[in-house]
C-alpha cells in the first residue's frame, strides 16, 4: 500500500494534476498526456477522493497552493504536499504555483515538495523538470534507498533507536512509534518486521489518513458481498492478508473513534467482523502502529481512546528528530549523494557551510535534507557551497523560537510621523498567525493551541484580517 507503481517502460508514470483552474488543468493535461496517465482533481479533498481510485499510486503529484476554499491563501495547497506524503511518501511533489514567494518555496521544501515552479512556466522547462523527477525516482528505487536510510547515522538518538528496535522485535505486543514527519516511522516499523521472528510472513502497511471512515473499515477488516452500494464481491481485509506477520498503521490518530473500537476488540482477543457479516474472524498479526501527534493529547481532547492508547503503547519508540542527531545530518548528506550519484552531480560544504549544516534544525527531517541534496547538486555541479547559498535553501520563519523579536527604535518609529497604531498590530497578527499555520500544515486547531486562543477566536482574527487586507 502507498507505493508508486514501478516505472517500466511499457506502461506510463501517474500523474496527479491538483489546480482548482479549469484551463490550467486542460491545458497541462493535454500537455502531459503523451509523458504520464495523468489525473485531475480541482481541490484536495478531491485529489484524496481521485487517490483512492488510483492503482498504482501515482509516481508524481503536481500541484498548486492556492486551492479552495482561499485560492489566494496556500495553506491548502501546504496541506496536500503533507497529504500526499503521508499516503505515499515515495511520491514526488513538485509545486506549480503563483504564490511564489521565497517564504512559501522554503515552506513547501520544508514539508518535503521536491520542486517548486513559478507560473507561468515554460512548457518545455516544465517537461524537463518533470523528468527530472523520474529519473530520481528510478534511481531511489534501483538503490532500496528507503531501507538504507531507515537507521543510518551514528549519534546516540540512532544508537538508542537500533537497541529499542532489537528489544522489541520478538515481543508479542503492539509497538507505537511517535514522531515528527520525515523521521522515518515507517522505516522503523518495517526493521522492527525484519529482525523479528515473523520477517518471512507478510508486511503491510496502511496510512489510516488515506481513507474514509467507511472505506477504512472496509480495507482493515474485509466486506461480504452486497454490505453497501458498490460491494459486488466479497473482499479480503489487511487483517486476514497479512495472516501471521505484521500490519503497520500509520497516522493512528487519523482513525474515527467508532473504528477505534473495533481496533481495540481485535487487539484484546483477536476478533473481528467483516463489514455485512455477524460470524466473527480472529488474526494473529502483529500490530505497528505510528503518529506524527501526540496521542496523550489526543486523548485529553477527546479524539481517541484512553483504553486503546494504553493498549497500543506498551511498547512506544520515538523517532529522534534530525535536529536531535548530531553530525549523522553530515552521514545522512554523503549517504544521498552516494545514493543519486549517477542522477545528481556532486558538491561539497565549505567550512563555514558545513557548520550551518550542522546548525540548521531540518523542521522536515530526513526527507526535507534529502530534498535539499539533491537540488544542491542540480543547482551547482561540482561547486563548493558557500553559506549564503545554502541557507537559501532553509525555511526561514518569522520570529521563531530560535530567534528573538527583532529590536525597533520605538521613539524613533514615533517621531518620524505616519505611524498606524491598529495597522502595525494588525501586521504582527498577521505575521504570526501565517507562521502558526504553515508550522500546523494549515490546521486551525493546532495553530489555535499554538497562538494559545480559542480556534473560533483565530477564524474571526483571519477573517477580521483578510478583509482589511483586502479593503487595503
Amino acid at each position: 500500500m502507498g507505493e508508486s507503481g514501478a516505472l517500466t517502460e511499457d506502461a506510463k508514470p501517474g500523474l496527479l494534476l491538483v489546480d482548482d483552474d479549469p484551463l490550467i488543468r486542460d491545458s497541462m493535461g493535454f500537455l502531459l498526456r503523451p509523458l504520464f496517465e495523468v489525473h485531475l482533481a480541482e481541490t484536495r479533498r478531491e485529489a484524496g477522493e481521485v487517490l483512492h481510485d488510483i492503482q498504482p499510486q501515482p509516481a508524481i503529484a503536481l500541484v498548486d497552493l492556492g486551492l479552495p476554499p482561499k485560492p489566494h491563501d496556500p495553506s491548502e495547497g501546504f496541506a496536500l504536499i503533507s497529504d500526499l506524503l503521508a499516503s505515499n511518501p515515495s511520491i514526488k511533489v513538485l509545486v506549480l504555483s503563483g504564490q511564489s514567494e521565497p517564504a512559501n518555496l522554503r515552506h513547501a521544501m520544508a514539508l518535503g515538495a521536491a520542486d517548486f515552479i513559478s507560473k507561468p512556466c515554460d512548457p518545455d522547462l516544465l517537461k524537463s523538470r518533470l523528468q527530472h523527477q523520474l529519473v530520481l525516482l528510478e534511481a531511489e528505487q534501483d538503490a532500496t534507498v528507503e531501507k538504507e536510510t531507515a537507521l543510518a547515522g551514528e549519534s546516540a538518538a540512532m544508537e538508542s533507536l537500533r537497541a529499542q528496535i532489537q528489544q522489541f522485535a520478538n515481543a508479542p505486543f503492539p509497538v507505537l512509534i511517535e514522531g515528527e514527519s520525515g523521521t522515518g516511522k515507517e522505516l522503523i516499523a518495517k526493521q522492527l518486521h525484519l529482525e523479528c521472528n515473523r520477517a518471512h510472513e507478510a508486511y503491510i502497511a496502511v496510512n489510516c489518513a488515506a481513507f474514509s471512515s467507511e472505506l477504512l473499515e472496509s480495507q482493515l477488516f474485509g466486506h461480504a458481498k452486497g454490505s453497501f452500494t458498490g460491494a459486488s464481491r466479497d473482499h479480503t481485509g489487511f487483517f486476514q492478508e497479512a495472516g501471521t506477520g505484521t500490519l503497520f498503521l500509520d497516522e493512528i490518530g487519523e482513525m474515527p473513534l467508532q473504528l477505534q473500537s473495533k481496533l481495540l476488540r481485535v487487539i484484546e482477543n483477536g476478533e473481528y467482523y467483516r463489514v455485512g457479516e455477524t460470524k466473527p474472524r480472529f488474526s494473529q498479526v502483529r500490530l505497528v502502529a505510528a503518529s506524527n501527534r501526540k496521542l496523550t493529547s489526543e486523548v485529553r481532547d477527546g479524539k481517541f481512546r484512553q483504553d486503546l492508547y494504553y493498549r497500543l503503547s506498551i511498547l512506544t519508540i520515538q523517532a529522534p528528530p534530525l535536529r536531535e542527531r548530531g553530525e549523522d545530518r553530515l552521514h545522512l548528506l554523503e549517504h544521498f549523494q552516494q545514493v543519486y550519484a549517477g542522477s545528481v552531480p556532486p558538491f561539497s560544504l565549505d567550512e563555514v557551510a558545513s557548520e550551518s549544516w550542522l546548525g540548521y534544525d531540518f523542521p522536515g527531517n530526513v526527507r526535507e535534507l534529502r530534498n535539499i541534496v539533491i537540488r544542491l547538486g542540480t543547482k551547482f555541479p561540482g561547486q563548493v557551497i558557500d553559506p549564503e547559498r545554502l541557507e537559501d535553501e532553509f525555511e526561514k520563519l518569522p520570529w521563531s523560537d530560535s530567534q528573538a523579536m527583532p529590536e525597533i527604535d520605538v521613539e524613533a518609529v514615533l517621531k518620524a510621523g505616519d505611524f498606524d497604531l491598529d495597522a502595525h498590530i494588525q501586521h504582527i497578527e498577521w505575521e504570526y498567525i501565517q507562521a502558526a499555520l504553515n508550522l500546523c500544515d494549515g490546521n486551525l486547531s493546532k495553530a489555535s493551541k499554538l497562538l494559545k486562543v480559542n480556534r473560533t477566536t483565530l477564524y474571526s482574527k483571519i477573517q477580521r484580517l483578510e478583509q482589511c487586507r483586502e479593503d487595503d
